[in-house]
């Protein structure tokens, strides 16, 4: 599709021209319609999500290329922690099956849809391992992919991990049923479907259309390459025997050949670490020049921290989570890691439940994720909450026990008012004088000197 193509696409689109809307096949950029189709299924994602798609950017030759892999982003320190960090805080948070009853709720541990998410998704994954993979899709590709496998009662008992990258989301609208979508697909086994929404359990990442996902590969992909960058030298100076670069000069004219051998035979002979110390021998009035290199002036050790904090930022994470420290206290490296689950993970949490509950639940039934365990402090200030919790009525004992994970006690489950001491719905009992007895005085048998009194 040519410049003037693309323009024309934009054209139509910004006028709400629909008469020329084409299905978008899996080898075709999504967004891009290319040629007459029967079909009025057209792939959502634009420019905002998918650096690839139409928008004025790409009009305008402000593509950069390939996106870089998740490998290559990966071998930045800071991102694979922060990535690991993330999934496993979403993973150790169990993902709870509810039905709805007056005021209050009920958990469901029984239902085929409470068991797939909260201890066994399929046959070869856990339910930790199948969540930890499915944030790590919504973080770096901006959408995640399950595949439904359903039991003889139509009833979802088993996830299949779809690769993200494989699935493209094509959407239909009309008036009487409004938006419906569909899923180009490459499964697991190697074919091709265009599934529906009842075989494909689809979560689109943060999106500015609800329906793809900001792919963080593609948006911040100078990001991801200058801090790879940065270790990529590293280990290439290092690699190096710490040496700068040579310069060969010769006196006499060398052909490229002869030039291409003596570098060849050079590098072999005089870089890397074990070739540290070696002595060159130089004839045909040929000098070795070294070019200076000031890792201290070129701000290296400042530029390698600089980008561990824009890979915090990149993520959601504070700089101390990547092990970033230089402006790290004690008294806020504790704010830091609350609001790490209040506005990173949280937000996750309900992505994800959401999404759960309007693909699984049934009516009068939703998920909902218990993030409690991330939030509890040290031991002193968690028992401290305990007791005021139980002094005024809001937690039992055997609740504060299951919380720290310990068996339940016989009279626990009485909730306690004012100072801990009086059970809700009974009489106050009169209060125990503990006070020893008052000794009175033995009486002293009068003898006959005794004197009466006056």
């Amino acid at each position: 599709m040519g410049i003037l193509d693309r323009a024309r696409a934009a054209t139509r689109a910004l006028r709400g021209d629909r008469a020329n809307d084409v299905a978008v096949s899996a080898d075709e950029p999504a967004g891009m319609p290319m040629g007459p189709a029967s079909s009025a299924i057209v792939a959502s994602a634009d420019g905002m999500n998918d650096t690839s798609g139409l928008t004025f950017l790409n009009l305008l030759g402000g593509t950069r290329g390939a996106p870089i892999g998740e490998q290559a982003a990966m071998s930045s320190p800071a991102v694979l922690r922060a990535l690991e960090v993330l999934t496993g805080l979403f993973a150790m948070a169990p993902l709870i099956y509810y039905r709805s009853e007056g005021t209050g709720k009920v958990r469901v541990d029984d239902a085929p849809q409470a068991i797939m998410l909260r201890t066994r998704t399929n046959d070869v994954q856990n339910a930790f391992l199948f969540k930890e993979v499915m944030l790590g899709d919504l973080i770096m590709t901006g959408k995640f992919a399950g595949y439904i496998h359903r039991d003889g009662l139509y009833r979802a008992g088993k996830l299949t991990r779809v690769n993200p990258q494989g699935v493209t989301p094509a959407s239909s609208w009309d008036k009487a049923d409004g938006l419906e979508v569909f899923y180009d697909t490459h499964l697991p086994n190697g074919t091709f479907e265009r599934l529906t929404r009842n075989d494909l359990w689809y979560i689109p990442g943060f999106s500015r259309d609800g329906l793809v996902g900001i792919d963080r590969l593609k948006i911040l992909q100078d990001t991801f390459e200058a801090a790879a960058a940065t270790s990529s030298f590293a280990a290439r100076f290092w690699e190096n025997n710490a040496q700068p670069s040579t310069i060969l000069t010769s006196k006499a004219k060398m052909e490229q050949d002869d030039k291409t051998k003596l570098k060849t035979d050079w590098q072999k002979r005089f870089s890397g670490p074990k070739n540290a110390g070696q002595v060159a021998v130089l004839d045909q009035e040929m000098d070795a020049k070294f070019l200076a290199h000031d890792n201290a002036k070129s701000q290296y050790i400042e530029v390698r921290a600089f980008y561990v904090v824009e890979i915090a930022r990149a993520f959601g994470v504070p700089p101390h989570i990547v092990f970033e420290l230089s402006r790290a206290t004690f008294s806020n490296i504790e704010q830091q890691s609350l609001e790490l689950i209040l506005y990173s993970m949280m937000g996750h949490f309900e992505r994800v439940a959401a999404a759960a509950t309007h693909q699984f639940a049934e009516p009068g039934h939703f998920f909902e994720f218990l993030p409690d365990a991330l939030l509890k402090g040290d031991i002193k200030s968690r028992y401290e909450a305990y007791g005021v919790a139980i002094d005024k009525g809001i937690l039992n004992p055997n609740e504060v026990r299951r919380m720290e994970n310990r068996n339940d006690r016989e009279g626990g489950d009485e909730y306690r008012v004012g100072s801990g001491s009086a059970i809700e719905g009974q009489a106050p009992t009169a209060p125990v004088d503990h006070r020893p007895p008052e000794q009175t005085p033995p009486k002293r048998n009068r003898s006959a000197d005794d004197e009466d009194p006056a």
